[in-house]
């Protein structure tokens, strides 16, 4: 049960408030009623005090009046919640009725002449009203708050459905048309958990709640690929193993988001994390530095109990078989000092209750210091052998060798050489898995151990994923949307090795007391600091959710590029291009892919405004090509949104070479340049099945759009020439770009 959220104690509303917006609401209000409380019971009653005061409470009053008026609008918009916010709404504006009467002390002759109660006169009836108020005005918050949870559930099941319809899909024209509507679904859910995720007051609800977002976020880009490979190879076994585990992940993730923001768990009671040495090291040495103050506080049996739980615990670095003989000694040996300073420290406290001794003894308080300091070396010997391995592993998957060869050995067709690739990943998932339970015992906070289980469980989830990817890849090793699929589950798993890499920042952070998560930065060459600029929760969010929207944007080009009878087709191959360089930017957001720093991304930002340029163009040519084809009401549609690409793409150069230095600035041409970038997209989705249908319209006469000379021709009389198309990234793509998504031709 929560009391006043500003800390106070003194309003018991009865209602758990959970997010910080709630808290935000109530700070001004909890104070404006501190003022008119916490007033001195002898105050000097000049004409000056009672003004402030009937101002103080005419403000409340009026506060409470808004207030209740957007409260009584929600509750006729809610059916469900009309009752008791319609009640709480009338509590509300009771109470601030009661306040402004009491504080209608305008006048010295008004305060004592009239016999009415006052502030003065009725302190106990001010309390009453303020805790009246305090109480139903934040259980209206906390309704309304109730709507924002529907919202999210609600979304989620509109998901949950569409996620049914895909995995049961049998054509790819549905899968197609199905994945569109969960797509823009997902946006909506996106937006709603981003919200919710940066409003929560609890860390670890905010941690899980980053965890299950992630893991929806990368699975989209999984679900898509994975789902193609089953359409186009529908008896594979190896396809359908892949494609069911992550729909199935998802599912566990959206069930995971309704958890937190309902805070229940489906399974009935709440599942506690399991306890960290690190969080069994702070509590034993809370208690053993305890005894100072009260030498009976606790029992010796359960200090010594929790003693020999902690080292135990220890097991799970002397066990693993990756653990060096010298350090499994010196581990050993460190718990052996600890039980024997501990035992040490039970003799003497034991001693000292024999005396009947109020305080600890000189002898005992050694021993307090010794026991603290045994345990508080063996945690820094564990820290050192966590993340000492951690670091080994990230350096020695550094160069994706084995997935290389997975790659390479399914192309080729070689079952016999994937499988033993597979037996090299798996012993190299199991490491990473080990390492991340290592390393949640020593990550020094409950957000960062949940990050540590969120690894642990993406790569023992993933690594049998590459593995169904790499085996369907090999039975048909001529298929390129298989190729693609396995590309793509690579992909994540480098992506999680990155994640292991920051977080093994953050633990050392902690650790070296540091405190504070650390950021993936945008940098800036041209800043004058070496620093990179941090965002904040609300600027990463807003960054993630363009992104997201970005990476969606791209699926949908793909798809209609996908339905081009002539994929060889010059509108085919800049839509693949400009796809292939959104997603890049989609990376970016996300701290990946080849885009390092801001620098790059503007570069890059410059360098697509020309192959938007060079769409609207070819589109121009096409119409002057097939005008004899076109109706009026096609042509004017063109026009139209040839204009609005052709506006688009110079918003986009002016913004991409506009110079900016500073964080704020950096963050709003980020913005711009993502937003910019999505309109054109969108302009672009919509052109591209307009282009077909009129391109199938004039095929039976072999027009010169079979070949693109007309065009080229046109672009020859330009001044774009082959070096300027070669500067902006065509060759560079084909060859470095090959981990970025181009759909598979129908």
């Amino acid at each position: 049960m929560a009391s006043s959220p500003c800390g106070g104690g003194n309003f018991d509303c009865g209602l758990e408030i959970q997010t910080r917006s709630v808290e935000q609401t109530l700070i001004p209000l909890v104070s404006q009623i501190t003022t008119l409380i916490n007033h001195k019971d002898k105050l000097k009653k000049t004409e000056k005090t009672l003004r402030a005061i009937q101002r103080v409470g005419q403000a409340v009053s009026v506060a409470v009046g808004r207030f209740v008026a957007v409260g009584e609008a929600i509750a006729a918009e809610n059916e469900d919640l009309k009752d008791e916010m319609g009640l709480a709404c009338f509590e509300a504006r009771r109470a601030g009725t009661a306040i402004a009467q009491l504080t209608d002390v305008s006048s010295l002759e008004q305060c004592e002449g009239d016999g009415r109660s006052t502030v003065f006169s009725d302190r106990t009836g001010m309390v009453k009203a303020a805790r009246m108020l305090l109480s139903s005005v934040t259980k209206v918050l906390v309704l309304a708050d109730c709507i924002v949870i529907k919202q999210i559930i609600s979304s989620r099941n509109k998901v949950l459905v569409t996620l049914e319809q895909l995995e049961r899909v049998s054509t790819f024209q549905e899968f197609v048309q199905i994945f569109s509507q969960f797509g823009n679904e997902m946006v909506e859910f996106a937006h709603l958990t981003g919200d919710r995720q940066n409003d929560l007051k609890d860390e670890k609800k905010r941690a899980r709640m980053a965890a299950a977002r992630a893991v929806l976020e990368k699975c989209t880009m999984m679900l898509l690929t994975a789902s193609k490979t089953c359409l186009r190879h529908p008896d594979c076994e190896s396809a359908r193993i892949n494609k069911e585990a992550v729909f199935q992940r998802m599912r566990l993730a959206l069930e995971q988001v309704i958890e937190i923001v309902t805070d229940t768990r489906s399974g009935g009671e709440a599942k506690a994390l399991p306890v960290s040495i690190y969080a069994g090291i702070k509590d034993f040495k809370v208690k053993v530095e305890g005894l100072r103050d009260s030498l009976y506080c606790v029992s010796c049996e359960a200090v010594a109990a929790q003693l020999e739980a902690l080292m135990e615990k220890t097991e799970d670095f002397t066990d693993s078989a990756y653990t060096s003989h010298e350090q499994r000694e010196t581990i050993i040996q460190l718990c052996q000092i600890t039980r024997q300073e501990t035992k040490q420290l039970i003799n003497t406290w034991r001693h000292a209750q024999l005396l009947k001794a109020k305080e600890a003894t000189d002898e005992m308080e050694l021993s307090i210091l010794k026991t603290c300091q045994s345990v508080g070396d063996l945690r820094r010997e564990l820290h050192r052998v966590a993340v000492g391995r951690a670091t080994e592993l990230l350096k020695l998957h550094s160069d994706h060798l084995v997935l290389q060869a997975l790659k390479a050995s399914g192309g080729d067709g070689n079952l016999e050489a994937v499988a033993d690739y597979a037996g090299t990943l798996t012993e190299h998932k199991e490491q990473l898995v080990e390492t991340c339970r290592l390393l949640c015992h020593i990550s020094g906070t409950e957000p960062l151990e949940i990050t540590c289980i969120h690894a642990e469980e993406t790569f023992r989830v993933i690594g049998p994923q590459i593995i169904s990817a790499a085996q369907t890849l090999a039975l048909h090793p001529t298929s390129k949307i298989a190729k693609e699929n396995l590309d793509v589950f690579c992909e994540a798993w480098e992506s999680q090795l990155c994640d292991m890499a920051i977080l093994l920042k953050e633990i050392n952070d902690v650790f070296e007391g540091r405190r504070g998560a650390l950021i993936k930065p945008f940098s800036h060459k041209h800043l004058k600091t070496v620093k990179a600029a941090k965002l904040d929760a609300e600027e990463q969010t807003t960054i993630a959710k363009l992104g997201l929207e970005l990476c969606l944007l791209t699926s949908d080009v793909d798809s209609e590029v996908e339905r081009w009878d002539e994929q060889d087709h010059e509108m085919v191959r800049l839509c693949q291009i400009i796809s292939s360089m959104a997603y890049s930017m989609y990376l970016f957001t996300r701290g990946e892919g080849l885009l390092k720093t801001t620098l790059d991304l503007f570069h890059q930002a410059e360098v697509r405004q020309r192959s938007f340029s060079l769409i609207g163009f070819l589109i121009e040519s096409l119409q002057g090509a097939i005008k004899s084809n076109l109706l009026d009401e096609d042509r004017i549609l063109i026009l139209s949104e040839t204009e609005k690409l052709s506006a688009a793409c110079q918003q986009l150069q002016v913004c991409a070479k506009t110079p900016v230095q500073g964080k704020s600035a950096i963050f709003q041409k980020v913005d711009s340049s993502i937003q910019n970038t999505k309109g054109i997209l969108t302009v672009v989705v919509y052109l591209l099945p307009i282009c077909n249908k009129l391109i199938r319209k004039c095929k039976s006469e072999r027009s010169c759009l079979a070949s693109p000379q007309h065009w080229r021709e046109k672009q020859q009389s330009t001044t774009v020439s082959e070096e300027t198309l070669n500067g902006f990234g065509v060759k560079s793509l084909e060859q470095h770009m090959a981990n970025l998504t181009f759909l598979e031709s129908k």
